[in-house]
């Protein structure tokens, strides 16, 4: 593979010594001379591949070309090879060109090669051939196999003996990083060059593939890759295995701990915030079993994991409601003033899905055929209401919007005493300018739905 860049010299001497001396002096800036016709181009070649020059003429009359190496011996006089170095072939010899291949490239044919025309005055031209040497596969180390969360790790990757020094870039997953590099020319203006890079690693890290890239034009997706090791600490997760619903009192609770961790946790164990875990408690591993719940038991149950890298926990916090009891069948009371004989049932019940004393969900159900009352087949209040005091003593009441029917102003008002169980409920419909057409009220329990 050859790269080749545009460069010409024209010298206004009379003989070709005397241009030969002034060559020898080192003189590098391009001449012209009106009507110059001679042309070539420079030739960047990688190391044992094969580079071509092309000494050209425009309007040529009759005059000789021939082709010299840097040292200014004759590699070829028109088509004639005098030097005898096979590696020269002619490729191409015409009035207009005179085209030779150099095989097998090294770093000692690097340099300066001369295309002479012998026109009056005579012209040269110069065709610079640089030769690559592309650097092996990169050597890649980490001062660390294995690191642990929030720590520092460095890694290194070095490019060996190449020309011109080839340059490293770091992508870690599909993010790039930038490293420290130092070059060092060794022999021959060959160059190896070394790359640090230093980042602080998280769990996220662990499993994620950083590799350096080594950019150098006689090569290409040179690379080498790592992927990290990182140690992090238990991730903890308490799960309610039973029961599905509220924990009330005479039930069982069974919790399980899922902890996670690199390496994965090799002690696990449970405690009670600020309090001794009941005398029965069954704990095995993971798992916590607490039989006949009662209020005693309340508190924060916490999990404790650990590894080599450090403990982390997860807290459950039990509230022990009371035992659930059955709801009595609702009292319907007709106090449409205006339609009149309209009667209907409706089934109304707390939802405790909030998980918390002090919010509910209210759901009611359609138990008959009125159709205000079909429109209202469930009714919810949804997020859950907080619970607030009432106004009177010893009672509590909730203010939620219906989610249907429809109706230009419709809400539900309940107030509960200390019982927690008992509650007073009021429905209202007011759905034709603010007449009240339907209304039902009964005592009620309150229990899980």
């Amino acid at each position: 593979m050859a790269i080749t860049g545009n460069g010409s010299l024209t010298i206004s001497l009379s003989v070709f010594v005397i241009s030969a001396a002034f060559l020898l002096k080192g003189a590098a800036e391009t001449l012209s001379v009106e009507g110059q016709n001679l042309g070539t181009d420079n030739v960047s070649v990688i190391e044992g591949e094969m580079a071509t020059i092309s000494c050209r003429v425009k309007n040529n009359d009759d005059s000789v070309i021939q082709l010299l190496n840097p040292n200014r011996q004759t590699i070829y006089f028109r088509d004639v090879r005098p030097l005898k170095d096979s590696r020269f072939q002619l490729v191409n010899f015409s009035d207009n060109e005179l085209r030779v291949s150099l095989s097998n490239v090294s770093l000692s044919d690097e340099g300066r090669y001369v295309c002479q025309l012998y026109t009056d005055p005579p012209q040269e031209a110069y065709a610079d051939i640089t030769v690559l040497v592309p650097p092996g596969s990169p050597i890649m180390d980490s001062r660390e196999d294995v690191v642990s969360e929030g720590n520092e790790t460095e890694l290194t990757c070095t490019a060996m003996v190449s020309k011109p020094a080839a340059s490293i870039r770091w992508m870690k997953g599909e993010q790039e990083l930038t490293g420290e590099m130092t070059v060092d020319e060794t022999y021959d203006r060959m160059f190896t060059v070394t790359s640090r890079l230093r980042l602080t690693v998280s769990k996220e890290d662990d499993g994620e593939p950083v590799s350096c890239i080594i950019d150098h034009p006689a090569v290409k997706d040179l690379r080498a890759q790592r992927y990290l090791e990182v140690l992090y600490q238990p991730e903890v997760k308490i799960v309610q295995a039973f029961p599905e619903g509220l924990t009330r009192e005479g039930e069982n609770l069974e919790l399980t701990c899922i902890a996670k961790g690199k390496p994965q946790p090799h002690q696990i164990s449970w405690l009670r915030v600020d309090d001794d875990v009941p005398s029965h408690t069954v704990i095995t591993g993971s798992d916590l079993f607490i039989e006949n719940l009662n209020k005693s038991y309340n508190g924060t149950y916490r999990c404790v994991a650990s590894n080599t890298v450090g403990d982390a926990y997860d807290d459950y916090i039990l509230f022990v409601y009371d035992a659930p009891t059955t709801i009595p069948t609702p009292t319907t009371l007709n106090l449409d003033n205006t339609q009149g004989g309209i009667a209907d049932t409706l089934r109304c019940a707390f939802s405790d899905t909030c998980h918390s004393p002090f919010l509910s969900r209210l759901i009611c159900e359609d138990g008959g055929d009125m159709s205000v009352a079909r429109q209202s087949a469930i009714l919810s209040a949804s997020p859950c209401s907080r619970i607030s005091t009432c106004p009177h003593s010893h009672h509590s009441h909730i203010t939620m919007p219906f989610t249907s029917p429809p109706s230009n102003h419709n809400h539900i008002h309940l107030c509960r005493s200390g019982n927690i169980d008992r509650f007073f409920f009021s429905l209202t419909y007011d759905m034709d300018e603010g007449q009240v057409i339907y209304s039902v009220s009964w005592p009620t329990s309150v229990h899980t739905v």
